[in-house]
């Protein structure tokens, strides 16, 4: 009896220790849009999973017409927080059900960590749902935005949207500052509204609809015109349209280098120089001069959406490590000036409104051509 009770606590023993040899390392769950709807997160997410191996990280993507299927967006980010390895998630974008997803998932692990990158639904409430919040200073770039066209010589500001668009707090917000922006710098303001990609005509219908409409617009307004889209989606067909017309495109609605520039252009971008900022905005610069639209294209030198995807992810390694407890804004600074080099950071705040953990920041324009 007692021999057989001896080899029983040795067996527990082992199967103990085994388990513990062989715990999952901690993992990091991330959503983004396809590479439909967001192509620039979804690179960015597979080069994450690249540089720290597919057994760590989860990726899963919202479905392209978010809009009707939030159950399918709460539904990927609760499949992500099934897995016990993942102690973090990441999400690119915050698309509508994020915030309803996050309450079902701290049912089930309280201890879950969120960083939510460039949320559509109230900036309030995202701010309390998830730990952390990324986003471009909307705000701050309404003015920049408008600076940025007056001194590419633009006389005219077009401002493509839809009305879902403009129900998110910060895009409307942004939308109004333009407006006045405009008339400080005397520029004509002029809205549009464009299809709803996640409307009946899907995406294809609101990407012909821009071709189709640039120069139109240019035809009345003449070539000292910038345009402005507010979808992600819609950003090729606008490079395309406004080097075709001969307009101005001041900027992204995600401003980035490897946001629809290279598909635009036709810029193949080898293996070898995936990530490398400096090699993709030569090589735009190379070909915007070759296609007639020096000093008439801008955008970031750094990559917004990429880089918060990689901020994001390496912070949420470090809470799954221990390395990290919490917000740390410090760590968040350090993260920014690694991943996106000199930028300004700041704290959301509207009116009484304040969020310490939701953090806003601008990047260096950069003309292409000059």
């Amino acid at each position: 009896m007692k021999k057989s009770m001896l080899s029983f606590l040795v067996m527990a023993l082992v199967v103990c220790f085994c388990g513990a040899a062989f715990a999952g390392l901690p993992k990091v769950g991330i959503m983004t849009g396809t590479t439909s709807q967001g192509e620039e997160e979804y690179r960015a997410a597979q080069k994450m999973i690249n540089d720290y191996g597919a057994d760590r990280i989860v990726h899963v993507t919202y479905p392209d017409k978010f809009m009707d299927e939030q159950e399918t967006t709460i539904q990927q980010i609760l499949s992500m927080a099934q897995d016990p390895d993942v102690k973090a998630i990441v999400l690119v974008q915050g698309v509508p059900g994020t915030a309803a997803a996050i309450d079902k998932v701290k049912e089930i692990r309280p201890d879950m960590f969120f960083i939510n990158i460039v949320p559509h639904e109230d900036p309030m409430l995202s701010a309390q749902k998830a730990d952390i919040v990324l986003e471009t200073d909307n705000p701050t770039r309404g003015v920049t935005i408008v600076e940025l066209a007056k001194k590419m010589g633009a006389k005219t500001f077009i401002h493509y949207s839809f009305p879902r668009h403009m129900s998110y707090p910060l895009l409307a917000n942004r939308r109004d500052i333009m407006v006045e922006e405009c008339k400080k710098q005397g520029l004509e303001f002029v809205f549009v509204n464009a299809p709803d990609p996640t409307g009946d005509a899907g995406i294809a219908g609101a990407q012909q609809f821009i071709l189709e409409d640039v120069p139109r617009q240019v035809e009345q307004y003449g070539k000292e015109t910038a345009f402005f889209n507010t979808n992600c989606g819609m950003q090729e067909p606008l490079i395309k349209a406004v080097m075709t017309t001969g307009a101005l495109y001041p900027e992204q609605c995600c401003p980035s280098p490897y946001h629809a520039y290279p598909g635009a252009l036709g810029i193949e971008i080898p293996a070898d120089k995936a990530g490398d900022v400096d090699f993709i905005i030569e090589a735009i610069d190379a070909k915007v001069k070759e296609m007639g639209g020096a000093g008439r294209f801008a955008t970031w030198k750094s990559p917004a959406n990429m880089a918060m995807t990689y901020i994001a992810t390496e912070y949420a390694f470090g809470i799954g490590d221990g390395s990290i407890k919490g917000f740390d804004r410090a760590k968040l600074e350090e993260l920014f000036k690694k991943y996106a080099g000199d930028v300004r950071l700041s704290t959301y705040q509207s009116g009484a409104d304040k969020a310490d953990n939701f953090i806003l920041f601008i990047g260096e324009s950069k003309i292409f051509g000059l």
